[in-house]
């Protein structure tokens, strides 16, 4: 097993698996007489992304339909990378180990440098580790290394375990209905079911992308010591993920909209799509502040 780069700050502590698509392990709560598991935790031995805590999202997040797309007059076209999925997901950085560039007892930077192959561009992602006694603090961004422009979009992918006690408190404007293929088809108001301004969260069958969303989600659960706030302020697209089967579900704040990659490029401006001059970088902050419930 590879050598694990371990956080602590206080009660919080932080296993990272670099080689795993730069992944978190676990991120973990102790109040003196327990330890807690603020996020789902993965295993020792673990063998993909699919299994950690959180995971980075580069150079897109989530899919895009039928593998291709139009940039300005070029045809790119990617394969699918998950098994059972027929459309590319989240770009490459989650399938690719990532180096340690720095380390000390409550923050790391990792990196992962990709060149050019199926994704055309060379670029070079990062992601920006702290731990302090209430947070962690994640940045991840990405520097176009390539002689032209480049599209990018970037997100972050954290699991929570859930019960039937776990409530989602969340601001969204719209919703993406989606397809067989988790595809999106219309987008309308976030109501009825796709409400997530309270209620429980598990089971909640939804693979959906919402807009407009407040930049901050407040997740609590009846037996755990402490709630959880989910915040990424400059961040307005949110991809929610709760199976129907329950016991974890997946809140991501993501640079841009599902899919926005193969619309024209004159709509991605309103779908959250950047293109990156030579040099340039864009970052995305994601922040999980472990808030203790006061004892009755």
């Amino acid at each position: 097993m590879t050598a694990r780069v371990r956080l602590n700050a206080n009660n919080l502590m932080a296993t990272l698996a670099p080689e795993v698509g730069g992944s978190l392990l676990r991120l973990d709560w102790n109040d003196g007489d327990k330890t807690w598991p603020v996020l789902r935790p993965g295993p020792d031995r673990i063998g993909s992304p699919l299994e950690a805590a959180c995971f980075p999202l580069a150079p897109f997040s989530n899919r895009i339909r039928g593998g291709s797309f139009m940039f300005r007059g070029r045809k790119i076209s990617l394969g699918p990378n998950m098994q059972g999925d027929p459309s590319p997901l989240h770009g490459q950085g989650w399938l690719s180990p990532w180096q340690v560039e720095k380390a000390s007892r409550n923050s790391a930077e990792l990196s992962f440098h990709h060149r050019p192959a199926e994704w055309p561009w060379e670029y070079r992602a990062h992601q920006i580790l702290t731990l302090d006694e209430h947070a962690l603090a994640i940045t991840i961004g990405c520097r176009n290394l390539s002689d032209e422009p480049m599209p990018c979009g970037l997100g972050m992918h954290p699991y929570f375990r859930c019960s039937r006690t776990t409530m989602l408190r969340t601001q969204v404007s719209n919703v993406w209905t989606v397809d067989e293929n988790v595809l999106p088809v219309a987008k309308i108001e976030a109501t009825g079911r796709y409400d997530l301004s309270s209620g429980p969260i598990c089971g909640r069958a939804l693979d959906n992308g919402y807009a407009g969303w407040g930049g901050k989600a407040l997740i609590e659960d009846a037996e755990a010591p402490f709630s959880i706030c989910l915040s990424s302020p400059d961040t307005l697209f949110f991809q929610l993920y709760s199976p129907a089967q329950g016991g974890l579900f997946v809140a991501e704040p993501v640079s841009h909209a599902n899919d926005a990659l193969s619309h024209d490029e004159g709509d991605w401006p309103a779908l959250g799509m950047k293109v990156l001059a030579p040099g340039e970088t864009i970052a995305l902050a994601m922040r999980l502040d472990v808030i203790r419930r006061l004892r009755t």
